[in-house]
């Protein structure tokens, strides 16, 4: 674990209310058993609130959640001759990943035991099993449906690395596959040989060897298929591109099923979404040329997104772009590991794999550097916020077409002045009654209108000042409620 995301884990944890189902706050060690009951509880309340790790921390007051520093040092500490490290997991069942981590942070130690979330099992230690309730560590027996849903939680096999195709030969796999696409992007030339082009694709994870053949995986199927009507498991994960006459569904224009995989048809993809929109001569007040509806690069990472985010356990439907005369609805299957007021500065892909070969090939940002840019760009083309609604079974983002900003209501506001406050946040500055008149591009005569915006925003909880003791409201600086 690298400084900055330990920094990263230890501020997340600073910032909670209270301590809760996955993290507990001590100052000094009490017993070895309290840890190790701890280890089972948060271990168990993890994998209920759908935590990779819960968290034990010595040098955190419980009470005023302000580091304290603590004396506690579990690489040091032992149960007669045995470290306490190897104590405890000799009693936890079954085997979890437990690092401890000793830290000095502001100056202050800390102790740190980080703890995996139980998958499929509950975790009991010295065989029983605990759960935390609130910030109360209890039997896990007495609550039997907690019990139910750690049993049912069972790990799924990563999608990307399940068979999508067998195959016979190497030849099989070319002609099932774009094999010279990756290697194009990659800016390498493509091998002499057939054999080089196989390996390089087993290394990568696209293809395994299998029985006397190969499997193509879904992940090389899902990148470089050039027809994914061929890979049966992968139906309907193709892109659904369809155009609607007006604000409704009532009339359908276009209706295009994608064919090619994620990698090989994506720039094809942005392109026939691009010559469906529309174009308009002025847009705010420094554009006045002719120009697209929406940003290129906002369609591009939001696309890119439904694709890598989407959950490939969800049967039944496919990433789908909607265009409407007023706006683009882009949906993918799955709801969000985080919550979208967090999409701009956090990020967590459940398609690792997938996500990363894309970031290297190009077709999408590097982790946390997408949503940042489809802000920026959305407020240099002077639209709407964009949306997102988290529905029972998929994620839809939304962007809206060019309004003036007296069509705008108060949610469309409060959005866009939240999300120019992360955006703010994120590239090292803050947001004020300035910055967001010129989001607006509301006169300086109009500052009011603006703070009434701020207002509203800081009553939905979504922003806060800076500097709450500053007495001059001239200059107030605000930022999101979770920085």
């Amino acid at each position: 674990m690298t400084e900055q995301e330990l920094n990263k884990i230890i501020e997340r944890l600073l910032k909670l209310p209270k301590e809760c189902e996955w993290a507990e706050f001590k100052l000094n060690l009490k017993s070895e058993e309290e840890i190790g009951k701890y280890i089972s509880a948060l271990s168990n309340g993890a994998c209920l609130q759908n935590e990779h790790f819960g968290y034990l921390v010595f040098g955190i007051n419980d009470t005023t959640l302000l580091i304290e520093g603590t004396t506690f040092k579990p690489s040091l500490h032992k149960i007669g001759n045995e470290e306490l490290e190897n104590w405890l997991l000799q009693r936890v069942s079954p085997r979890v990943e437990v690092q401890i981590i000793e830290v000095t942070y502001h100056e202050k130690k800390l102790a740190i035991f980080q703890i995996q979330a139980a998958s499929g099992q509950p975790t009991c230690f010295s065989h029983h099993d605990y759960v935390r309730v609130g910030s109360i560590t209890r039997s896990l027996k007495d609550f039997p449906e907690k019990e139910r849903k750690i049993w049912a939680n069972k790990p799924k096999e990563f999608f990307e690395n399940g068979i999508a195709l067998e195959v016979e030969s190497a030849s099989d796999v070319i002609k099932l596959l774009d094999t010279q696409c990756y290697f194009d992007l990659l800016k390498t030339p493509y091998p002499s040989n057939r054999d080089a082009v196989i390996e390089k694709f087993t290394s990568e994870k696209f293809i395994k060897y299998h029985h006397n053949g190969y499997a193509i995986t879904n992940l090389g199927a899902l990148l470089f298929a050039k027809d994914l009507d061929e890979f049966e498991a992968l139906t309907y994960r193709a892109p659904r591109v369809i155009q609607y006459e007006g604000k409704n569904k009532l009339k359908t224009i276009r209706d295009q099923d994608g064919k090619f995989g994620y990698v090989l048809g994506f720039d094809r993809l942005i392109k026939y979404i691009n010559s469906l929109l529309p174009s308009n001569e002025v847009i705010g007040v420094a554009l006045r040329e002719t120009k697209l509806m929406y940003p290129e690069l906002a369609i591009r990472e939001l696309v890119a997104n439904a694709l890598v985010h989407q959950d490939f356990y969800e049967k039944g439907s496919s990433p789908l772009i909607e265009i409407y005369s007023d706006r683009i609805e882009i949906s993918n299957p799955g709801i969000p590991l985080i919550s979208p007021n967090r999409f701009i500065d956090e990020y967590q892909s459940r398609n690792e794999l997938l996500s990363s070969v894309m970031r290297r090939l190009g077709i999408c940002e590097k982790k946390g550097s997408g949503m940042d840019k489809v802000v920026i760009n959305i407020e240099l083309y002077q639209l709407p916020a964009y949306d997102v609604q988290v529905q029972e079974k998929h994620t839809k983002v939304i962007l809206y077409a060019y309004q003036k900003f007296g069509e705008m209501d108060k949610k469309d506001r409060i959005r866009a002045c939240y999300q120019h406050a992360c955006l703010k946040y994120i590239t090292n500055d803050k947001m004020t009654n300035t910055t967001l008149r010129e989001r607006f591009k509301i006169a300086n005569e109009n500052a009011a209108m603006v703070s009434r915006i701020i207002k509203d925003t800081y009553e939905a909880g979504l922003i806060k000042e800076e500097n709450p003791d500053n007495k001059s409201r001239k200059f107030v600086k605000y930022i999101p409620i979770w920085a």
